[in-house]
């Protein structure tokens, strides 16, 4: 098999295991970062499947501005696990 294949196959597996991080986490803050890992990945892909320009839309707002919100407003709430 090719290299190209082995990198794939290896970013889909980074994939589930960010995707399964996001949905285990107690945490909101480490969810987002699972959540945001996700989307990095996902960028890759696209690149690689020669989707450029999706790969730019899916970093620029899977990656950057959901990220940023979501931070932003579990900042801003508060948590009554006391």
């Amino acid at each position: 098999m090719e290299w190209m294949t082995f990198l794939v196959i290896g970013l889909i597996i980074l994939l589930i295991i960010a995707a399964v991080f996001a949905i285990t986490q107690k945490d909101l803050i480490l969810a987002v970062i699972g959540a945001s890992a996700v989307s990095v990945v996902l960028s890759i892909l696209f690149y690689i499947l020669q989707a450029p320009d999706v790969a730019l839309t899916e970093a620029a707002i899977g990656v950057a501005l959901t990220t940023i919100i979501f931070v932003i407003t579990i900042k801003k709430t508060k948590r009554y696990e006391e």
